[in-house]
Parts: C-alpha cells; structure tokens; sequence
C-alpha cells in the first residue's frame, strides 16, 4: 500500500494569527474549532469501526445458530434406518450413503461452530482493538491540542483585561492630570499588555505548532486505520471462504458418494441375504407329479378299476362314452373325462353299490339298478332308482367290471340285459326278459368305431369295441352284407 501522502503538502490556508500590522490583538475566532473538527472526525471513525464489529458479532452469532440448526438437519437422518436391514451395511451402498450424509452434515455443523470461534477469537479483536486506538486518539487530542487552545483562550483573556485596563487609564489620564498611582501608569500598563499579549502569543504559537503536529499524525492514522479495516476483512475472507468451502466439500462429498453406487449394488445384496426367501428364477418350476402330501397313496384312494365305458342315454337311447372308477368305499362314479387338472372332478354320477341291483353279463353288456347320490343325502333321498345299462369295449372287459361290482353290489340277479339293438324298420326295442339271439359272428369284420386306450382302463390297450350306429340317426344300426341282421324275437 502506498504511504500516505504528507499533511504538510496540503494544509489549509486558515492561520490562527496574522503576521500583519493589522492583526487584532485579541483575533475574533474560536481556538477549539480545529480541535472540535478533528474530535468529530475521531468520532466518525470509532462509529465505522463499530460497525464493522457489530457485522463481525453477528456473522458469528449466525454461524453459532447455523450450527445448531444443522444439528437439527441431523436427527433427519437418524441412524438407525427404518428397515435398514434391508440394506447392505457395507460401504457402498444406501446405509453407506447415510452414513456419508450424516458424517458431512456433523462436518458442516462442526465447522459453523469453528468459524463461529475464529470470528469472535480472531477477526473481532482486529476490530476491537482499533476502536480502543480510535478512542485513545480522542484523549490524545482532548489532553494535547485541546489543553493547548484552553491556554491560549486564557492568555487572551489576560491580555483582554490588561488591555480594558490600559483603556480606562488612558481615557482619565488628561482629567487627572498626573496623580496617578505608579501601578496605573498609562506606560506601565502598556508594558504589562505587551508582556501578557507576548505570552498569548506564545500560547497560541505553540498550540499553533500541535495542531499541526496532529494534523501531519491524522493522515498516517486514518492510513493506519484504512489498512487494519483492509487487514480485518482480509482475515474475515479466508474464514468465511473455509467456511463456504468446507460446506460445499462436504455437499459434493454427499452427492460424489451417492454417484459411485453401482446401480445394482442393493440388489445383489439383497438377492445374497435373501437367498432362501426369494425364488431361483434358474430352478424348474413345480410339476403336480413331483408334489407329495399326506395319504397321498392310501389303500382307499386307489381304484379298484377304472376306464372307460358306454352307458345308454335315457332319453336319445344312444350310448356315450364316459370315465367310470369303482373305489374301495364301494361307490361307481361316473366323470366326463380322466383329467383332474382342467376341471374340479366333480362325479356326474354316483351309485352307492351296497345299495344297488346288477345283472347278469350279456357280451359286453351289463344292466346296474339304483339311485344317483352324486347330489348328497338330501338329493339321493328324492331320486328315483333307474335301471343304467352299460356296455365295455370287450366282454372280457365286461366281466372284469362285472365281478367287481358283484362283489360290492347288494344284489346280484341273473337279469340279462337286452342284446337286440333297435330294428331299423320299425325302430322298436326288444322287451325286457325276452329270448335273445345269439351273439354276432363279428370276426374279419372291418371296425368302423374308434380305439378306446384309456390309462388304467380294464380294456387292453388298442382293443376297440365295434360301432355299426348309422350316423346322424340314434339308436339305429346299419349291419355290414356279410352279417345277417338278428332275428327279433317272437
């Protein structure tokens, strides 16, 4: 910084004494006046200064409150985390990007309480300490150039009242003619005015001389002020830069954590800690035949024999083909179809054997009578017993079918079902206990109806029962040439 320029290049014009003829002895002006400008200006300075103390004070107050305040920012991110075990404790990855926030954020509290300090330990005292050169500046002038114009205001006064005294004399000095006293001599006062305005003069010199000593000293303190104001806020700066520093740090810290976490980070831990919870998508989804549960294989689940049959409609008098199961608990149970899985396997059909009639065998055909008890107690009660005809794909199927149901039937008779199928002409039925033909010669026959393999089923696998059913017309027959239609009975 360059030095001040010197006071005494620049001083005013104003005297406090003429060196001229002309000059008052006793000067019109008010001796303080310099020293009254210059203790106003002191008092300019002292405020400025305190200025900058209260902003030094504040700044440090607010810094002490940010701390707190920053505490309180804390506890929003209080450790432990709600269902944080469901994140990886290890660094890296979410608990570790709290545990960053919190580190930073105690950080960023912590250094407000620092610089907090440094302002009221470090930068205020700068200040303060120039309020106190500023103030001692104030008695130095009061005490110097102050008590000097106190001594020439009272040298004046002497010389005031040494020159009335002169006057008084002189103006009665003809009517007295002479008889003076010696201490009134008009020459002897005279001489005690220029005795006394000799030391006035010498007063106001020498005050003359300290004012401008403190002038030549007013342009190096307020250099020296200027430069510890500059030197204070220089200080000031490089707080408050580590200050704002430190804080962006630790906000890019934050933000730097949280960007270096791999994006699958969590969720590979989380998948490891959780192996045994969640599914392996590489594992073979679940098949109904590889699942076991409780009397899964007991004696009374297994059928005693299962397949398919034909039984004849009620009312159409054609046959269809159905799913039949006899089980141990001695029910026969019809079903549309073997599969479990696309429909609930719910029986169509259920006779209650022990209280059912069958009879005898008739080729493939066998008669069962009794009441449908598929619909439960309530609904059996009310159904009547009708009398079902089936018929096997083979007679040898027929007869196993047979004895099983015999042994379970509460009533064997030796009824044969009818085997006379519908005339072609007349479109009758053959009576109920009427003389019946012999059976068919159907060997070389070609077979027009369907194989019937059905799993489980009593009928050996690829034996297909023959089907001479005219299409599109129920319950007539078209017999092949080489077969001679039965005789009806008589």
């Amino acid at each position: 910084m360059a030095a001040p320029t010197s006071a005494t290049s620049e001083l005013p014009t104003h005297t406090l004494t003429n060196q001229t003829a002309d000059d008052d002895a006793i000067p019109g002006e008010d001796t303080s006046e310099v020293t009254k400008l210059f203790a106003e200006r002191l008092q300019a300075w002292k405020h400025a200064v305190a200025y900058l103390e209260d902003y030094v004070t504040a700044t440090e107050k607010t810094n002490q409150a940010h701390g707190k305040e920053y505490e309180r920012v804390l506890k929003t991110v209080k450790d432990p985390l709600k269902e944080g075990h469901h994140f990886d404790q290890s660094l890296g990855g979410i608990a570790g990007m709290f545990e960053n926030i919190r580190s930073n954020t105690q950080g960023i509290s912590n250094q407000h309480y620092e610089t907090a300090k440094q302002l009221k330990g470090a930068i205020l005292p700068i200040f303060e300490r120039l309020h106190t050169e500023i103030k001692n500046k104030g008695k130095e002038l009061t005490k110097g150039a102050g008590k000097g114009s106190k001594l020439v205001d009272k040298a004046r006064a002497q010389t005031q009242k040494q020159i009335e005294l002169l006057g008084q004399y002189t103006a009665t000095y003809d009517s007295h003619a002479g008889s003076l006293k010696a201490t009134d001599d008009p020459y002897i006062l005279q001489r005690g005015v220029n005795h006394r305005l000799n030391k006035q003069v010498q007063e106001e010199n020498n005050n003359r001389q300290d004012l401008i000593s403190v002038q030549n000293s007013f342009a190096q303190f307020e250099a020296h002020i200027i430069q510890t104001v500059q030197h204070g806020l220089a200080e000031f700066l490089q707080v408050m830069t580590t200050q704002a520093e430190h804080t962006k740090a630790a906000y890019g810290d934050m933000v730097g954590t949280s960007q270096r976490m791999p994006l699958d980070f969590e969720w590979n831990g989380f998948i490891q800690r959780n192996n045994t919870v969640l599914i392996d998508p590489s594992a073979a989804p679940r098949t109904v035949s590889s699942i076991s549960f409780p009397n899964q294989n007991h004696r009374s689940t297994q059928p005693l024999i299962s397949g398919s049959l034909e039984r004849k409609g009620k009312i159409m008098r054609s046959y269809d083909t159905n799913y039949y199961v006899i089980t141990p608990s001695k029910f026969l149970h019809e079903f549309k179809t073997d599969d479990d899985l696309a429909k609930d396997p719910v029986p169509e059909l259920s006779l209650y054997l022990p209280d059912c009639m069958i009879g005898a065998v008739n080729g493939a055909k066998f008669n069962v009578k009794g009441k449908d008890v598929s619909k439960g107690k309530i609904g059996g009660a009310f159904s009547m017993s009708h009398e079902m005809q089936f018929k096997a794909h083979t007679p040898q199927a027929a007869n196993q079918w047979w004895e099983i149901i015999c042994q379970a039937a509460g009533t064997v008779t030796n009824d044969m079902p009818e085997s006379v199928p519908t005339s072609p002409v007349t479109g009758s039925e053959s009576p109920a206990g009427a003389t019946q033909a012999a059976p068919l010669q159907t060997e070389g026959l070609q077979k027009t109806g369907a194989d019937h393999a059905d799993p489980g089923s009593a009928v050996a696998p690829g034996t297909a029962a023959p089907s001479y059913a005219v299409p599109g017309e129920p319950g007539k027959i078209q017999w092949p040439d080489t077969v001679l239609a039965p005789s009806l009975p008589t």
